[in-house]
């Protein structure tokens, strides 16, 4: 009888059980912190804002993965490892951190093949690269693709609006930092290079630009900005 060779694909209750372990770990990385935690600070350092970013970055990260072609498993397996160190490791290694730890995890959780656990690694591993994405595996590409996608759009500007209330900012304010979301969400999208994240992003912008636009018209004495192109 022959050996029977467990597939790369994941299960949905394998991932179940991924999403619950990044979650706890996430937790008790915010529980483990002895001196009021790095960047604690900001309002949004909390496992739950962590989680749901990881959460963003899977379902954005699968839909062009699958949009262009690669693998979705390895793609969304590493999407939703990439930050779980982000809350414990200093910035410049929490990639490799969460690669890490991903490893540890698919090589004492289940039958991956070796290859299958290695590719996501080197896209956790990957994910915070800064130059130019045809440089980096497709796969990797659809990880960072996501992780800058998430930060554009209508999520970008309520993070934005809530760091304004924790600034004592008033709302007359808004439209400023509305469009300075606008104008970081134009210059990271610049990064984007599939087809399927650069439609994504014109959408997203576009809702930015119409909140602003709404904001300023109900706002009449708010200070007006110039307007923005897409």
């Amino acid at each position: 009888m022959g050996v029977e060779i467990k597939d790369s694909s994941v299960s949905d209750a394998e991932f179940e059980d991924m999403k619950r372990f990044v979650l706890d770990y996430l937790s008790a990385s915010v529980e483990n912190e002895d001196d009021g935690g790095r960047m604690r600070w900001y309002p949004w350092h909390s496992a739950e804002y962590r989680f749901n970013h990881i959460l963003n970055v899977v379902s954005l990260a699968s839909h062009i993965a699958e949009r262009e072609g690669a693998d979705t498993d390895v793609v969304r397996v590493a999407a939703l490892f990439h930050d779980i160190s982000k809350l414990e490791a200093e910035q410049e290694v929490h990639a490799e951190e969460g690669a890490r730890v991903a490893r540890e995890f698919l090589t004492t959780h289940g039958d991956y093949p070796e290859s299958f656990t290695e590719q996501v690694c080197q896209v956790v591993s990957d994910h915070s690269y800064q130059g130019d994405l045809m440089d980096v595996a497709l796969e990797t590409r659809c990880l960072i693709e996501a992780d800058i996608l998430d930060k554009i759009g209508a999520n970008g500007t309520a993070l934005m609006l809530l760091r304004m209330g924790y600034e004592a900012r008033t709302h007359m304010d808004a439209s400023e930092m509305v469009e300075r979301v606008f104008e970081r969400g134009r210059d990271a999208s610049q990064r984007l290079v599939t087809d399927t994240a650069d439609s994504i992003a014109h959408q997203r912008l576009k809702r930015v630009k119409w909140f602003r636009e709404w904001l300023e018209e109900e706002v009449p004495e708010m200070d007006h900005t110039e307007s923005f192109d897409i």
